[in-house]
């Protein structure tokens, strides 16, 4: 298959044994009940296999429908899928799959989803600091109306939460960031004169000199999805998060992610257009400069 045959929103890659693995969220069902993972393998990023499933729901698994936002982290010499999962009578939360291999297949690794039970939430990325693992995640707008990005520490086995989630920021904090057309559904649970603001797909990167950075989307004006980098004031996660005003990508794509090519060029992707039924994954070739990402 070619790149732009491949109909996916949300893409992350990994790189394994001279090949790119590449996950997302199935473009033709994300709403509906069932569904599940694939993978996509490339030698060039422009040549892919067709469609590896590597997972889906198995009779009784608590997350039933709306599958989104599959990405996969090498740890101790396993895979862990870490995606978004919603049910009937469950809250939309993300929770940790298991593989010996990046094709799969992937099993259930935590008990339910990582995210409080209680809270809507989505997106869950890992991120490793100081010999800790985390998981930063998004409490979903529907919920807070304002969407926060949050981060929980995670057990050693990757398994389950340590203590309670802490907030790193709301989405309304970035001065680029203005509120989205609520949908009618919405509308009904939506308090008058509370405008709404979006976080999504949270993804790291640490520049040269030790920065770190969180890539992440939200809207502009005019319902505009774009990606966004923000950045830790002492380079740990819970350090001041302030909010670069030039965005990476402002015409139509996001929930992108960075990762570097076999030869060394460093690549952002994201999905493009952010209409539902036409996005595609998109790549592009970036650089560090001034200990920030720019277009190359």
């Amino acid at each position: 298959m070619k790149l732009n045959e491949i109909h996916i929103r949300d893409p992350f890659v990994i790189k394994h044994n001279g090949k790119y693995y590449m996950y997302g969220s199935r473009g033709d069902n994300l709403w509906i009940e069932g569904g599940g993972f694939d993978v996509y393998i490339s030698s060039d990023l422009e040549n892919w296999s067709d469609p590896i499933e590597i997972f889906a729901p198995p009779a009784g698994f608590w997350g039933d429908r709306q599958l989104w936002a599959p990405e996969v982290h090498e740890y101790n010499g396993e895979f862990y899928l870490f995606a978004t999962f919603n049910s009937v009578i469950v809250k939309r939360g993300t929770a940790i799959l298991k593989a010996k291999a990046p094709e799969g297949p992937f099993v259930p690794h935590s008990d339910g989803a990582i995210t409080p039970s209680d809270w809507g939430c989505l997106d869950g990325t890992l991120h490793q600091e100081n010999g800790k693992n985390y998981m930063v995640f998004c409490n979903e707008w529907t919920q807070v109306f304002d969407g926060t990005m949050c981060a929980v520490e995670l057990s050693s086995d990757l398994k389950s939460p340590i203590g309670e989630p802490k907030l790193l920021f709301k989405a309304s904090d970035a001065s680029w960031a203005k509120p989205i057309t609520v949908p009618p559904d919405i509308m009904a649970i939506h308090p008058p004169g509370m405008d709404c603001y979006v976080t999504d797909g949270p993804c790291f990167y640490r520049a040269k000199n030790g920065d770190l950075l969180m890539l992440w989307s939200s809207f502009t004006e005019g319902d505009n999805y774009v990606q966004a980098i923000s950045r830790s004031s002492d380079g740990t996660l819970f350090g001041n998060w302030t909010h670069e005003s030039s965005l990476l990508y402002d015409n139509d794509g996001g929930h992108g992610m960075v990762f570097s090519t076999f030869d060394g060029k460093l690549m952002l992707t994201l999905h493009t257009p952010n209409t539902v039924g036409k996005e595609r994954p998109a790549f592009f070739e970036i650089e560090e400069v001034n200990n920030t990402l720019v277009w190359r």
